[in-house]
């Protein structure tokens, strides 16, 4: 298949999963919400169509969500998260291309975006709050990025590697060559 194509049926895929996975989880009482939803299929996109589709799909998502749905709500949730997701999308894919194409170098450059997004996600809400005369105290930024968000991050952790090799082993992405 065409690789540009591909690319572009993947990233759709991905921002299709952005828009539903929420309705999903949001059925889960107390928990559905921590599960990040729209974080998996950003990070799938940069894995597997490169940075500047993951990045792409980052910034779009959470806005377009935002404007279906009214959820998350556009000020300042989705505009926060635009810029996270776009930093996730953007640096799991430039990781991975980096790295060797090696089971292990699937986490490190997981690991690596999920830090990535999540401080930009804080500089993002600094530059909001800031905007808004607020404050955006350390207790906040590690309550919303690690604390509250603990979950999602060991669901990240366990799924996108098993996706990737998965979609590997079928032929549907060469981590040989990408």
């Amino acid at each position: 298949m065409n690789k540009n194509l591909r690319n572009l049926v993947f990233a759709a895929l991905c921002l299709a999963l952005c828009m539903v996975l929420p309705l999903l989880t949001g059925q889960i009482p107390q928990i559905g919400s921590m599960l990040l939803p729209m974080h998996i299929p950003v990070l799938l996109c940069g894995f597997l169509c490169g940075w500047p589709w993951g990045l792409a799909v980052g910034a779009i998502a959470p806005i377009m969500r935002s404007l279906i749905f009214s959820m998350p709500p556009m000020y300042p949730t989705a505009v926060a998260m635009a810029f996270e997701l776009a930093a996730y999308g953007a640096a799991s894919g430039i990781l991975y291309r980096l790295l060797p194409k090696k089971t292990w170098s699937i986490y490190v450059a997981l690991i690596g975006a999920m830090l990535i997004g999540r401080a930009v996600w804080g500089l993002a809400m600094l530059v909001i709050n800031g905007l808004q005369g607020n404050a955006f105290a350390l207790q906040t930024f590690l309550a919303g990025a690690f604390i509250n968000a603990w979950p999602g991050i060991v669901l990240q952790i366990v799924l996108i590697p098993l996706i990737v090799l998965a979609l590997d082993k079928a032929g549907l992405v060469d981590r040989r060559k990408s």
